[in-house]
């Protein structure tokens, strides 16, 4: 039986065994899934994975999530209050930084596979690689040290303070950003995590200008990386455009698996790739929720078609996909692009 880790093996070889891997962000649809508020749903490590494992099989997709929520991080840095949302995805509420001197009085753990805040999250990925472990690829969400104070000092102040200075503070921050995310991906990576989505919207110059992204963007993800290395690491840009910079971050940091933004165009993404590296096609999920299955298996066979005619290196994707979206979509997307993706529907 053919599985979604060899697919994605294959995939990165640019091959296409029966079809090509199919990776989808079902997170808060877990709650439903098992039929309880998303807050009592994110309680519990085991709820995570059984909703996880259950999505696995009801839709027929390649990947499971240790992802709970993204201010996750932010609690292993101190925050107390998340906000939970009926039909979307907690956020931080109480902000960790709300001073210059709250940087300075920041401290990063010394061990973050045993903090507290990481307990769950533990048990999650030991629970999905029990259960799914070198079968289904098992993904975890680590925000970049650039995009990290955004969710522990808000979006607004980070922007003031990246823009404006004090750059001591600014480089202060960065460093323990940097800190924090070299001790997180090494806690997911000896939790089980095979695929690790390094999370960095300030890695599009649809957030920050290109001068900005040379001189600070760049240098901050090499040193994110440094002492852990590339071995499953996804470059992600939440949904921004990546096609503007993928040359630049192909040639000097070298990730194996490029995820565009839904803005790109698949068939530029696929040629900037030129075969170096595993490249998704990514649908704009948010039109999910309000069209039609066909209009969705059509946008669907659009995208995997248009990459799969430059290179067989290639995945199918999502971004965010908002709770609201119908069930009958989630399976129009997932079927098309099981059949979209198979070797006998390439056309010529």
């Amino acid at each position: 039986m053919i599985t979604g880790m060899d697919r994605l093996a294959a995939a990165a070889r640019g091959e296409i065994l029966d079809r090509i891997p199919v990776f989808c962000n079902l997170v808060d649809q877990g709650a439903r899934e098992l039929g309880m508020p998303l807050e009592t749903y994110f309680s519990r490590g085991e709820y995570v994975a059984e909703a996880q494992l259950r999505m696995l099989g009801k839709y027929g997709h390649d990947n499971v999530w240790s992802l709970f929520y993204v201010g996750r991080e932010a609690e292993l840095l101190g925050c107390r209050k998340i906000k939970y949302a009926n039909d979307g995805p907690p956020n931080v509420e109480d902000f960790v930084i709300k001073s210059y001197a709250d940087i300075e009085r920041l401290e990063v753990p010394d061990d973050i596979s045993t903090h507290p805040a990481f307990a769950e999250t533990a048990h999650c990925l030991e629970i999905l690689k029990r259960e799914v472990g070198g079968k289904a690829p098992i993904c975890a969400y680590l925000t970049a040290s650039m995009s990290l104070p955004a969710i522990l000092m808000s979006m607004e102040k980070w922007i003031e303070l990246l823009m404006l200075g004090p750059t001591e503070m600014r480089d202060l921050l960065l460093e323990k950003c940097s800190a924090f995310f070299q001790k997180e991906i090494e806690a997911y990576r000896k939790a089980g995590a095979d695929v690790l989505v390094y999370a960095d919207p300030y890695g599009s110059t649809d957030i920050v200008p290109m001068s900005m992204f040379r001189e600070l963007s760049l240098p901050w993800m090499k040193r994110d990386l440094a002492a852990g290395g590339l071995d499953g690491v996804v470059y992600y840009v939440g949904g921004a455009r990546v096609n503007g910079v993928l040359d630049q971050v192909i040639e000097e940091v070298g990730f194996g698996t490029y995820y565009p933004g839904p803005m790109d165009d698949i068939g530029e993404s696929m040629r900037l790739v030129a075969d170096r590296a595993l490249c998704g096609a990514v649908i704009n999920d948010i039109r999910l929720i309000d069209w039609t299955p066909e209009e969705v298996r059509a946008e669907v066979k659009r995208l995997v078609q248009r990459g799969l005619k430059i290179s067989k290196k290639l995945f199918f994707g999502t971004i965010l996909m908002p709770f609201g979206i119908p069930d009958a979509n989630i399976r129009a997307m997932i079927d098309a692009a099981c059949e979209f993706g198979r070797p006998d529907r390439l056309e010529a």
